[in-house]
């Protein structure tokens, strides 16, 4: 049996990740004095609520060598003989380099991958592992089919403000915008080559914003194919029902995903934050 395991920032919704069996390994929120696990001990709603009203800015740790470890063994315990571990981009955390390192002192082997992105750039492919693992498929012919998916993969994020990305550090190639004059309203986007965080487009009201990420995010997919797509919000969930509900509208895709972005990702993206994440099928 092939063991899936992740860290949480992949932002799948609980009902799925129940229904593959796939492990979730929380990173942590530094608050203060206060450490919480993510969506553990902090659920994304509370995090928001604390995020607008204490003056007090939080910060996030990644998942160690003990974490990782530790699952590793329970899974193996659990009977897997196997695992694959997809990790957040390596260009954005060091929790890939923690899960290389922990794989090492177990004995089951363990291929890490490095998703090259956050919330559901990595979902999408830990989804699509866990689905071809049910499927039968091999684990060299699953990390195979993992590489091609990354090249699909499409993301964009709309923020009303650059202040969270620029407070947490993961700001990326999208600091050429830091010192604007302009009160800009930045949209970004993930390249999943490097990982990094890059400049999309700016906008001037939050209306034009969302358009922006629409366009922009539907312009790079095959849209006659089949879509995966995810509609990620920072605790606005009327607009990502009403995106949803457009995008459902208008592409039909075959799987919709609707969820709440969690307390690490919320930290750099803020309250408000819309994302649209996903692929179409060749």
């Amino acid at each position: 049996m092939i063991g899936i395991i992740t860290d949480s920032t992949c932002d799948i919704p609980d009902a799925l990740i129940e229904q593959y069996g796939i492990t979730i390994i929380p990173h942590y929120i530094i608050w203060g004095d206060e450490q919480f696990r993510d969506r553990v001990d902090m659920t994304p709603l509370e995090f928001y609520k604390r995020l607008e009203v204490d003056p007090v800015y939080p910060s996030s740790s990644q998942a160690g060598i003990p974490d990782f470890q530790k699952t590793y063994e329970e899974v193996a315990a659990k009977g897997a003989t196997e695992i694959i571990t997809l990790t957040v981009s390596s260009a954005m955390s060091g929790a890939y380099h923690m899960a290389c390192e922990a794989a090492r002192l177990v004995k089951i082997p363990v291929s890490v991958v490095d998703g090259k992105g956050p919330t559901m750039s990595l979902g999408w492919q830990v989804l699509a592992a866990a689905r071809a693992r049910d499927a039968g498929m091999e684990v060299k012919k699953i990390l195979t089919m993992l590489e091609d998916l990354k090249k699909k993969l499409v993301q964009y994020v709309a923020m009303d403000s650059l202040e969270y990305l620029q407070k947490s550090g993961r700001i990326g190639n999208a600091v050429k915008w830091v010192g604007s004059l302009l009160k800009i309203q930045p949209l970004v986007s993930i390249n999943h080559h490097s990982g990094l965080v890059e400049p999309a487009a700016m906008a001037r009201t939050h209306k034009q914003l969302v358009e922006m990420l629409y366009q922009k995010f539907f312009a790079q997919l095959r849209s006659h194919n089949r879509l995966h797509i995810a509609v990620l919000h920072g605790n606005s969930l009327a607009e990502a029902e009403a995106l949803a509900e457009r995008i459902r509208a208008e592409f039909n895709p075959v799987e919709l995903i609707l969820n709440i972005t969690g307390p690490v990702l919320g930290i750099s993206t803020g309250p408000g934050a819309l994302a649209l994440c996903g692929y179409s099928e060749d």
